[in-house]
Order: C-alpha cells, then sequence, then structure tokens
C-alpha cells in the first residue's frame, strides 16, 4: 500500500484527508496531554507527581488542577495541559451552558462540563469506532465473499441469501432497533452491532472480484499444479481484490463515525460519562441558544467525514488502473503476506 499512498498523497484531495486525518489521530492519541483535570507535572508539600494525567495518584485522587493551584505554596509548582479541564469535570463556579470565553475556550454543556475538552477526548471514540468496526466488519465480509466466491455451489446460495436479507432492511434501524435491545449498550456494543450488520457490503464486493479472479489464468494455472484452495485464495485471489476492499474500508470508516454520532445524539449509541460528538449535539436539544453545541461538534464530524471521503476518493483513483495517469499499478500480492 505504500506507492498507493504515495500516490494519493500527490493529490490535493488526498492531501487535505490524510492530513487531517492524521491530525485526527494524533488529537486523539494525545487526548490525555491536552484535556485533563489532572497537571503534567506537580511538585506539592516536598513531592514530585510525574504525569498525574495519566494514571490515577491516591493523594491526588480528591484534587483538581484548579485545586492544586488554590492550595499551592511558594515551593510547589505545577505544569498544566493546554485544556486544564477533564472531560467529565463539572465547573461549580459556572452556569450550566455557559458561553465560550477565556476560562472555557469553547463554553460548556448542560453539566457544566467542558465543551473542548469533551471534543477532544470524543475524537479516541470516533477513531476507535470507526477503525475496529471497520475492520471487524471488513474481515468477516471479506472471508465469506471470499468463501462464496472462490467455492460457489451451495456456500455461495447460503451467503448471498443471507446478504440479500440483511440487505433489504435499512441499515441504521437495524442498529437502531439492536441498540435498543442491548442492556447497558456501550461502546464495545456499538462496534460488535455495526460489524455484525455492515459485513454485507464487504462481503458483496469481495465475492463479485473472487467470481472473476478464479477464472484468470494465473489463477487456473496455481490449481492445476495442486496448490491448495487456502493458498491458491490468500496468495493468487485476495491480493488483487485488496484495491477494492481498502477503498470500501475508507469509506466504511466514515460511514462508521456517522452512524455514532447519530446513534449518541438519539441516546442510543456512547453513554453519557464517554465524551463524543454525537452526545455533545445531544445537549443543545430544547438549547438552540447555545450555537456552541451545535457549531463545533457538527464542524468537527462534517471536517472528519470529508476528509475520510475525500482520502477514499483519492485511494480510489490511485488504485484503478482504467483512470489515464495512474500512479500505481493493481496489486499482485497481499501487502501482509
Amino acid at each position: 500500500m505504500r506507492p498507493a499512498l504515495a500516490a494519493v498523497w500527490r493529490r490535493p484531495g488526498g492531501r487535505f484527508g490524510l492530513s487531517a486525518l492524521a491530525l485526527l489521530v494524533l488529537v486523539a492519541a494525545l487526548g490525555d496531554f491536552l484535556a485533563s483535570d489532572k497537571p503534567l507535572a506537580l511538585a506539592l508539600g516536598g513531592e514530585l507527581y510525574l504525569f498525574p494525567n495519566l494514571h490515577d495518584v491516591p493523594a491526588l485522587r480528591a484534587h483538581t488542577t484548579q485545586s492544586l493551584v488554590a492550595s499551592m505554596g511558594a515551593e510547589d509548582w505545577l505544569v498544566p495541559v493546554l485544556v486544564p479541564w477533564g472531560p467529565n469535570q463539572q465547573d461549580i463556579g459556572q452556569p450550566p451552558l455557559a458561553a465560550p470565553s477565556g476560562r472555557h475556550w469553547l463554553g460548556t454543556d448542560t453539566a457544566r462540563r467542558d465543551v473542548l475538552a469533551r471534543l477532544i477526548h470524543g475524537a479516541r471514540v470516533s477513531i476507535l469506532v470507526g477503525v475496529i468496526a471497520v475492520a471487524l466488519y471488513v474481515a468477516l465480509g471479506t472471508l465469506l465473499g471470499l468463501v462464496a466466491g472462490y467455492y460457489r455451489g451451495w456456500v455461495d446460495a447460503v451467503v448471498s441469501r443471507l446478504t440479500e436479507v440483511l440487505l433489504s432492511i435499512p441499515v441504521f434501524f437495524l442498529i437502531l432497533a439492536v441498540m435498543g435491545l442491548v442492556e447497558q449498550a456501550g461502546v464495545l456494543a456499538l462496534v460488535v452491532v455495526i460489524a455484525l450488520v455492515y459485513w454485507t457490503r464487504i462481503a458483496r464486493l469481495v465475492r463479485a472480484e473472487t467470481l472473476r479472479l478464479r477464472e484468470l489464468e494465473y489463477v487456473q494455472a496455481a490449481r492445476a499444479l495442486g496448490f491448495s484452495d487456502l493458498r491458491v485464495m490468500l496468495r493468487h485471489v485476495l491480493p488483487n481484490a485488496a484495491g477494492p476492499i481498502w477503498v470500501a474500508a475508507t469509506f466504511g470508516v466514515a460511514g462508521t463515525i456517522l452512524i455514532e454520532a447519530s446513534l449518541s445524539f438519539l441516546g442510543f449509541g456512547a453513554p453519557d460519562t464517554v465524551a463524543s460528538w454525537g452526545g455533545l449535539l445531544r445537549g443543545a436539544m430544547g438549547n438552540f441558544h447555545a450555537w456552541w453545541l451545535v457549531l463545533f461538534p457538527g464542524a468537527a464530524i462534517f471536517v472528519t467525514i470529508t476528509a475520510t471521503n475525500l482520502a477514499g476518493e483519492a485511494l480510489r483513483d490511485a488504485l484503478d488502473p482504467r483512470l489515464r495517469g495512474r500512479d500505481v499499478a493493481p496489486l499482485t500480492r497481499s501487502p501482509w503476506l
């Protein structure tokens, strides 16, 4: 995939998409260094605490950055994070839905929690749900589509009928119904439900590619040489079907992030104690004067979805040998073999 990524980077849309996604991943990975109710380092009462924002320190459990600053002596010091508020920390000194100010740069929500801190930590939820759910349903759909297309017969009939049944049901409402039936639904349940519903799209794509590839000469030659079916599928069929799979997975990340935000907005996604962009938007319901609860989470979702789609379009163009001036040749070998 390295030549394909280089080709994506040479396209203006792909460059913007990859840059925005890299920044989002960086924010998600460094969330505790960007927004936390504990400082990066602290010297208090002769004790030195390093990175109390990353682990639970019993002596500091009842403290926040604000209370630590108020109790510091002349010999004490601390190194605060960029946003000195935790995603679930309530600012009792501020009213609910406080407008953006120097104390809270993007305002607060209905529970007096800092919006910027929840936006930063919400990026982690979006990335985890998007990547893990897509990885699960791509793996499941690839396996079933590869087996159905290669063996055909009754295996193909069973997988195809199951795929058609699931595709005939509106996906979002199916996910909504399943999430409503799951007790203590959370992020993990959402990931599993999305994976169990969306695999049909990948399975149909891989099946069609496998049906085409199994009739080509090099696959027939490999079978004539006595190679096992597993070796033929993994070394000769799957690598040449990997291009469409990568493209579908890229677009799938955007769709999954949007589904997570929609379900959290409706109250069926991440619980309120877990920061999410959809949860922030839900707080704007009935509080339309709190424009910051609509603008900032909505902008984060819009930029992420746009960047992912642009990266997917650039990757599709880079892997399509029919386009004039293509930058990379179609894959002839699986990148993980």
